[in-house]
């Protein structure tokens, strides 16, 4: 069980995080949802400590350090992997490192994306780059695997094929929490869906419970969200100067 208990960050006055409870079992599929600036990114990078926060996030009752950091993996489109080195220059620095390294898992998803084995990460396209990140992800042996908008600059078909491969990869301990903007996309690939808003934890559903409401995961957003379905027609109101007839 990864736990957070009244996570806050603030970065100077602004406050990124507003008290955060969560907890997310083994073997879920569960997608971030939120506006820019929500927390997202910022909820993913207290977990693994890589910027300072206050209250407690744990890993099955213990905090997270170098011991069990190892279930731990992340995806961010800010990528993490070694520029210089090529795919498999990566395969055999993770074998190394990480006694869990799913080696045939990581050879299969080379194959799927098509990404050169032996050519430096450096050279990549965005798309390949992200591709890269989330196949090391996938592939270090972690039991909950975080991915911040992985799939910036993948197009829609390679997006959409990745999301059935990944449904028929992941084992029963495997739990992915995936922060993105695609809701449209991913609404049936994940099955419990969590909404932040200005660094608040605001809405927490599963998939089933949104599928026997007879909603969407859209619906669920613009109704948390309290979303204005006039909006666009009053603001070119409002900029034209024109009267609606």
């Amino acid at each position: 069980m990864l736990e957070l208990k009244q996570v806050i960050k603030q970065y100077g006055s602004k406050t990124a995080l507003d008290g955060v409870d969560l907890k997310i079992p083994q073997g879920e599929i569960v997608g971030l949802f939120g506006e820019n600036g929500a927390g997202k990114t910022t909820l993913m990078k207290c977990v693994f400590g890589f910027i300072p926060y206050k209250g407690t996030i744990t890993l099955d009752g213990e905090p997270i350090t170098p011991k069990n950091i190892t279930r731990l993996s992340f995806a961010t489109c800010e990528h993490s992997f070694f520029p210089n080195l090529s795919p498999e220059s990566h395969r055999q620095f993770y074998q190394e490192h990480f006694p869990n390294f799913r080696d045939k898992r990581f050879r299969a998803l080379l194959d799927f994306f098509e990404l050169p084995v032996h050519k430096p990460a450096r050279s990549f396209s965005t798309g390949q780059k992200n591709q890269l990140e989330v196949i090391l992800a996938l592939s270090q042996g972690a039991d909950y695997i975080l991915m911040d908008e992985p799939f910036a600059g993948n197009d829609v078909f390679n997006r959409e094929d990745f999301y059935k491969v990944l449904l028929g990869i992941l084992e029963p301990n495997e739990t992915v929490l995936l922060s993105t903007h695609l809701l449209e996309e991913v609404e049936h690939f994940i099955g419990r869906a969590l909404l932040l808003q200005k660094g608040k934890l605001v809405g927490d559903v599963t998939t089933l419970e949104l599928e026997e409401q007879g909603k969407t995961l859209m619906d669920f957003v613009k109704e948390t969200y309290r979303y204005k379905a006039d909006r666009v027609v009053q603001a070119l109101k409002d900029l034209t100067g024109e009267e609606e007839p």
